[in-house]
Formats: structure tokens, C-alpha cells, sequence
């Protein structure tokens, strides 16, 4: 049987992101952070935030990406483009609605 351990992160900055991370999930950053190494949410249940420093630059779009919602979509948008978000995209397809947004790395994340 598998388990879901981590979601990782590759990135420029491992503590920078995770700090950007632990800030929009309101999750602390774990002890022993650092540039290359970090993580969010080991000692709580569920899967750990795992940022790891690679030496090569994002290029394309995600293929896999977080989806997030939120019972006051606009605010929690708000709140994590005054976190370092950007804004990309919005949609209103399927009978869904969600928001597009990249984190300090580039990453996409949608809120619903």
C-alpha cells in the first residue's frame, strides 16, 4: 500500500519557499532549514512541503499542480499575492471556478 509522504518543491531558494509556503498554509517551517533544504508540516499529520534546491530553472508549465480552495476565494487570493503570489489567470469552466497563481518560484497553485 503506498502513503502519500511529501509534495516537493523544486526551487532556487528552498527556505525562501518554504517560508512563502508556510505563510499561505499558515503551517510552520521545520527546524534545520536552509537555502538548498526545508521543509513545512513533518511533525503534523498528512503529507510534509518539501523544498529542495536545484540547480536548473522551471521552463514549462506544471503537470502536476496544488489545488487549494478556500471558503472566501477573493481574500485568500489577496492575502497570498501580498505574500509574493502573481497572479496569472482565471477560469470559470466545467462548472468550476478557480483562480491561477504561481508562487516565488514559479510553481502553479489554483484556489477555488
Amino acid at each position: 500500500m503506498l502513503t502519500l509522504a511529501h509534495i516537493t518543491f523544486d526551487c532556487d531558494d528552498s527556505t525562501a519557499l518554504a517560508a512563502f509556503w508556510s505563510q499561505a498554509l499558515q503551517r510552520p517551517v521545520d527546524d534545520g532549514a536552509n537555502e538548498f533544504f526545508a521543509t513545512i508540516g513533518a511533525a503534523e499529520p498528512g503529507p510534509t512541503f518539501m523544498f529542495l534546491k536545484v540547480g536548473e530553472p522551471k521552463t514549462a508549465k506544471n503537470r502536476c499542480h496544488l489545488d487549494l480552495t478556500a471558503e472566501d476565494r477573493d481574500a485568500e487570493v489577496k492575502r497570498l499575492l501580498t505574500l509574493g503570489a502573481t497572479y496569472q489567470s482565471e477560469h470559470d469552466e466545467y462548472g468550476h471556478h478557480w483562480i491561477v497563481l504561481h508562487d516565488p518560484s514559479g510553481n502553479e497553485f489554483c484556489v477555488a
